[in-house]
């Protein structure tokens, strides 16, 4: 086997490489971005992209207004399939929200233009926003 096409045993590899290795993140750019924006932990700690993670790491990441906790089973160093990548790793992230109560917009209806001052201190009023000085 080549190394970095297959799961491998041992090691260590860098934490945004990962991220986007088991298919956590879409590409390695939003992986390495959620790192330096500090959504990315590695057992507890603030992890930079370049820090390394090797099997057993807790990582902690927020993405796509979800926090996903997953253990470290298997370092890989190339994105792999999905069936591969759920080998990787240990999910132990919280259920995700139902869908009615993740998403509420104000619907606004088609031809209605700007919202006026009343309008928009209505919404935030129903958001259960403070009204803004």
């Amino acid at each position: 086997m080549v190394s970095g096409d297959a799961p491998q045993a041992e090691g260590s590899v860098r934490v945004d490489v990962w991220i986007w290795s088991v298919r956590l993140t879409k590409t390695r750019a939003q992986a390495a971005a959620a790192c330096r924006a500090g959504h990315v932990r590695v057992d507890g700690e603030r992890a930079k992209p370049a820090q390394a993670v090797r099997a057993g790491d807790e990582v902690r990441l927020r993405h796509a207004g979800r926090d996903r906790v997953v253990v470290v089973s298997k370092v890989v160093k190339k994105r792999v399939g999905p069936p591969v990548a759920v080998e990787c790793f240990v999910d132990n992230s919280p259920p995700p929200p139902p869908r009615e109560i993740a998403i509420q917009v104000p619907v606004r209806d088609r031809g209605t233009g700007r919202p006026t001052k009343r309008d928009r201190r209505e919404m935030e009023r129903l958001q259960g926003r403070p009204p803004e000085s």
